[in-house]
């Protein structure tokens, strides 16, 4: 079990200390990067992925609040955003040419989009790039975050916060296998329904990326 106590050296020693380099490239054999192509069928010969598009390079916080049964942050985005409306998501997006790291990037936008100040957050590393099917290379940065801040939500970009406890993350009988119709073909993600909450696709995945990795570590 992860405790405030053990929050930072379990957590931490299950990251990378640096991002990675890694980009998923469905021509590649073998992938260290993860992706929303993951459990396709044929994840190799993919009609989803443009390998023609540049990619889009954003990041995000995976915030982990020690509370004493810690908990994670997460947003559910405005309906009436250009790109994954009503989705759950971590606080993060697009890098911006003055952010020097992702990590500036992610704590940029996290202020901007919740309020949620720098101060509160210690960065422990990173988890795999994930590339979404909209052609972003996303990469997240796993966050202690300590209580007693104060949210102001931009409400142009995000409709509310909630909260969900690490452990029930990371037990995989909350990890659902869900499929639907994308672009014309049958995609498989995870899901992981919490409350009224609907967390699924790339969000999901980067949850189960911690997962994995901790059990590896």
């Amino acid at each position: 079990m992860i405790t405030p106590e053990n929050l930072h050296e379990r957590v931490a020693l299950a990251l990378h200390q640096e991002p990675s380099d890694q980009i998923f490239d469905p021509r590649r054999l073998v992938n260290s990067a993860r992706s929303d192509f993951d459990l396709d069928d044929d994840p190799h010969h993919l009609n989803g992925v443009s390998l023609d598009v540049p990619v889009r390079q954003a990041a995000v916080l995976f915030p982990i609040i020690v509370h004493p049964r810690p908990t994670v942050l997460l947003t559910q985005r405005s309906n009436d955003l250009p790109s994954h409306a009503g989705q759950v998501a971590f606080p993060g997006g697009k890098v911006e040419p003055h952010d020097e790291t992702p990590l500036a990037t992610a704590l940029r936008e996290t202020d901007e989009e919740i309020g949620l100040k720098a101060d509160f957050i210690e960065p422990l590393g990173y988890l795999d790039n994930y590339r979404t099917g909209t052609n972003f290379n996303v990469v997240p940065v796993v966050g202690r975050v300590a209580p007693g801040f104060e949210l102001v939500i931009d409400e142009r970009e995000v409709d509310c916060t909630f909260e969900v406890p690490l452990d029930f993350f990371l037990n995989a009988d909350n990890h659902q296998l869900h499929r639907r119709e994308f672009k014309g073909r049958m995609r498989t993600y995870y899901a992981m329904p919490f409350d009224d909450f609907y967390i699924w696709g790339a969000t999901a995945g980067m949850i189960r990326n911690l997962y994995e990795r901790l059990l590896k570590a």
